[in-house]
């Protein structure tokens, strides 16, 4: 659904425009919805979901049991700091200052198209997570099957 890479300007009211690419997917598939929470894996991102993902991911999270600390930590990220937006007439979606100011993205950041997400990093974190080189104790069995 979507992939790629986009450098996105945040504007002084925390408001981004959908890439042209994406909008007739975002409208079509997603009727205008999407949902902003954060990426409990790493810092310096936040998720973006079509509304109707998110309510799957949301039922999952919700299911882990409340008195471990990872799914206790999976349900305050992603479940407790839901945001909902949607497309304004000019196709931008205004990115809460919370987590804006939580994950440090400023003017200039990046969107990911990651399948059924999106992923908003703030520049600098893009860049550094680009710069990370997968080492031989990062390979797992799953990836030495992959034909990349």
């Amino acid at each position: 659904m979507f992939q790629g890479e986009t450098a996105i300007t945040i504007d002084e009211k925390g408001r981004l425009a959908v890439p042209t690419a994406y909008r007739d997917l975002v409208a079509r598939d997603c009727g205008n919805k999407l949902v902003i929470t954060y990426n409990p894996f790493e810092s310096g991102s936040l998720y973006i979901y079509p509304q109707h993902v998110w309510e799957r991911v949301r039922d999952d999270v919700n299911k882990l049991p409340r008195v471990k600390k990872f799914s206790r930590v999976m349900q305050l990220k992603l479940v407790g700091a839901a945001h909902f937006v949607e497309l304004d007439g000019n196709s931008r979606i205004t990115i809460p200052p919370s987590h804006r100011s939580a994950v440090g993205i400023e003017k200039k950041a990046v969107l990911l198209g990651m399948g059924d997400k999106f992923e908003l990093w703030s520049e600098h974190a893009h860049h550094e997570q680009i710069r990370q080189v997968i080492t031989d104790e990062d390979l797992s069995d799953e990836l030495l099957d992959l034909q990349l």
